[in-house]
C-alpha cells in the first residue's frame, strides 16, 4: 500500500505542474537503481515530445518535488521521458495520438484485429481493417499496440535522404 500510496501522491504533485507546461502525465515509477532510486515520469501530448519540451518539464518537476520535499532525503535520479512504441493504447487521446498508425487491437470480446486507425474521438476509434473501415467503441476495445513497420527502399518512401547529395559530392571532387 505505501508504495501505491507513495506515486498516487506523486501523481497529484506532477499533474498539474506537467499540465501548465501543455503536456499529459502518461506515467510515473519508482525503481530501485543500486543506493538511489530512478523516478521515470512519462509525458505525452498530441503531435508528440520535443527534447525542448522536455527539458522545460524536466526543471518543473524538479523544482516541484524540491518544494515539497516529495522524494524524502535518500538520492534520486529524474527522468522524463515520452511513451515508446510500446505503449499500450488505452486511453481515447492514446488512440488519437496514433491516427495514421497500424494498430493491433485486443476486443472485449476476446478477439483481436489488426488496422489502420482512421480517427479517434472520445467515443470510439475508427479502423481500416480488412473489408473496409470499422468503428469500435472504446468499451468494446481493452488496449491496442502500435506495430512496427518498416518500409522497404524501393516503396518510394523517402528515407530522410537530400537527393542531391550525389551531385554535391561530385562537385566537391572537381580541381
Amino acid at each position: 500500500m505505501g508504495r501505491d500510496a507513495s506515486r498516487d501522491r506523486l501523481v497529484k504533485l506532477l499533474e498539474p505542474v506537467i499540465a501548465a507546461e501543455g503536456l499529459d502525465l502518461e506515467d510515473v515509477t519508482v525503481t530501485p537503481a543500486g543506493k538511489r532510486r530512478v523516478l521515470r515520469v512519462i509525458v505525452d501530448r498530441d503531435g508528440g515530445v520535443s527534447l525542448d519540451d522536455i527539458a522545460d518539464v524536466s526543471q518543473a518537476v524538479s523544482k516541484a518535488l524540491d518544494a515539497e520535499d516529495a522524494m524524502g532525503q535518500a538520492p534520486y535520479m529524474l527522468e522524463v521521458t515520452s511513451p515508446g512504441v510500446d505503449r499500450p493504447l488505452t486511453e481515447p487521446r492514446h488512440w488519437r495520438r496514433a491516427a495514421g498508425r497500424l494498430v493491433k487491437a485486443d476486443l472485449a470480446d476476446g478477439t483481436t484485429v489488426e488496422g489502420r486507425v482512421l480517427s479517434a474521438d472520445e467515443t470510439g476509434v475508427e479502423l481500416d481493417v480488412p473489408g473496409g473501415p470499422r468503428r469500435f467503441d472504446h468499451q468494446d476495445l481493452t488496449r491496442g499496440r502500435v506495430q512496427v513497420e518498416f518500409r522497404r527502399i524501393d516503396d518510394g518512401g523517402d528515407l530522410g535522404g537530400d537527393a542531391d547529395a550525389g551531385e554535391d559530392a561530385e562537385d566537391g571532387d572537381e580541381g
